[in-house]
C-alpha cells in the first residue's frame, strides 16, 4: 500500500478519500462557525514537486491521504511536479470541480497568489501549507517555525566547527530557492546565529549563493565553483539535505568529506545516512505527520463548515503586512546523538535507514 501511494504521488495522480455523508450545503465563510451537522465538502491539495525534497512523495502525500480518509472527507491530492503551468491547471480543475477548501504548497508566490485569488473569487477557503504565499491572502497558514529551523542549522554548524576546533573557519552558504519564502526565513534564522561570528572575526564569511528551485544538481555545481574559488571553506550551511548531499559529493571528490561540516534539513533517509557516515553534521527534523495532520484538521473543519480552533498564532505577510492566522510547529535538531529519535517517531524505518552499508553505524547510534 505504501509503495503504491508513493508511486501515485510521484506521478501526480489523484488520491481520493472516503466520501462523507451526502448533502449539498454550501460552505460558510471561512471560520464562520456553522453547525457540525452539515456534510463535508471536498478538499483540494496541490503539492509542489518530487524533486526539491523527497518528503513531498514519501511523507506529505501519505499522511494527508490517511488523515482525510480517517475523517471521511473526500480529498483530491495532486502534485504539480515543479511545473507552474501544471500547478495552475490543477488548481483550475479543482476549483471547477467544486472543492470547498484549497490547500496549496506554492512553487512561487506569483503563481500561488493567482491561484489563491481565483479560489477566493469562487468562495473557497484557502490554506497555505508549509510555504506562505506572499501577497496571496490565504485564510490560514500551516507550517513549522521556519526561522527557528534556520537557527537550529546555524547553531548546529557552530557546534560542529567548535567540536573540530577550527580556527576562523570560512563558511559557505548554499541557500534555498529565492522564490521560496521559507528559504528567506531559514536564512534569517541561520544568519542570526552566524552573522555575529562573522562580525567578531571568529568566522570568515565565504560564498553566499541561492540555489534556484532547490535544484540539487545546480547546488552541486554551485558548491564545486565555490570550493574551486575558495579552497579554505571549512563549513557549509546547506539549507536542506538534498543540497547538503550535493555539497558532500563534491567534498568526497576532494577527499574533504567528514572534515568539512555540512548542515541539512528534512531528516531524509539520505541525510540521516550521511550523518551516520560522519559526512553531515546535522539535519533538522520536522515531524511532517504532525504538519500534515494539522493542515488536514484545519481543512476538515472548514469543509464541515465548522469554526477552526487550532490556528492560534499569526504570521505577517511581508508583502501586504497583513496578519495570517497560523499553526506553527516546533522543529528538532538531529545529530548522530539522536538520529534514533527520527526512527522511534516512525518518520523513517530501521529497514530504510540501516541498510548493509550503515548497519554498524546504526547499532552504534542506538537504533534498534
Amino acid at each position: 500500500m505504501r509503495k503504491g501511494l508513493f508511486a501515485l504521488a510521484a506521478a501526480g495522480l489523484v488520491a481520493t478519500g472516503s466520501m462523507a455523508a451526502c448533502g449539498t450545503e454550501e460552505a460558510s465563510e471561512p471560520g464562520s462557525g456553522a453547525t457540525g451537522g452539515a456534510s463535508a465538502g471536498k478538499v483540494g491539495v496541490i503539492l509542489p514537486d518530487t524533486k526539491s525534497s523527497a518528503r513531498w512523495a514519501t511523507a506529505d502525500f501519505k499522511y494527508l491521504t490517511e488523515a482525510f480518509e480517517a475523517a471521511g472527507v473526500e480529498a483530491d491530492i495532486q502534485n504539480a511536479e515543479g511545473d507552474k503551468t501544471r500547478f495552475t491547471t490543477i488548481a483550475d480543475g479543482m476549483i471547477a470541480s467544486g472543492v470547498k477548501v484549497l490547500v496549496i504548497v506554492n512553487l512561487d508566490s506569483g503563481t500561488g497568489k493567482a491561484v489563491l485569488e481565483k479560489a477566493k473569487t469562487a468562495g473557497i477557503a484557502t490554506i497555505d501549507y508549509d510555504r506562505l504565499t506572499l501577497g496571496g491572502g490565504a485564510n490560514y497558514y500551516v507550517s513549522f517555525d521556519n526561522t527557528e529551523v534556520g537557527k537550529l542549522q546555524g547553531q548546529g554548524l557552530v557546534d560542529c566547527l567548535t567540536e573540530k576546533k577550527v580556527t576562523k573557519p570560512v563558511v559557505s552558504y548554499l541557500n534555498g530557492s529565492p522564490t521560496d519564502n521559507n528559504a528567506t526565513l531559514f536564512k534569517e534564522g541561520y544568519d542570526s546565529v552566524l552573522k555575529p561570528k562573522f562580525e567578531s572575526g571568529d568566522y570568515v564569511k565565504g560564498p553566499d549563493q541561492d540555489v534556484p528551485d532547490w535544484d540539487n544538481a545546480q547546488g552541486g555545481t554551485i558548491f564545486e565553483q565555490q570550493l574551486t574559488q575558495n579552497k579554505e571553506i571549512a563549513g557549509v550551511l546547506a539549507a536542506n539535505d538534498g543540497l547538503g548531499n550535493a555539497a558532500i559529493q563534491v567534498l568526497k571528490k576532494n577527499k574533504l568529506n567528514g572534515k568539512v561540516p555540512v548542515t541539512g534539513q528534512d531528516a531524509t533517509v539520505q541525510g540521516l545516512q550521511n550523518i551516520l557516515a560522519g559526512d553531515q553534521c546535522m539535519t533538522v527534523y520536522k515531524a511532517i505527520k504532525k504538519e500534515a495532520d494539522a493542515a488536514a484538521e484545519l481543512a476538515i473543519a472548514l469543509a464541515k463548515q465548522q469554526a477552526p480552533t487550532t490556528a492560534t498564532k499569526t504570521v505577517v505577510d511581508t508583502e501586504t503586512k497583513a496578519e495570517v492566522k497560523a499553526v506553527l510547529l516546533a522543529p528538532q535538531a538531529i545529530t548522530i546523538a539522536n538520529v534514533k529519535d527520527v526512527v522511534a517517531d516512525g518518520f523513517v524505518t530501521k529497514e530504510e535507514l540501516c541498510t548493509k552499508d550503515f548497519a554498524d553505524a546504526c547499532t552504534k547510534a542506538g537504533i534498534s
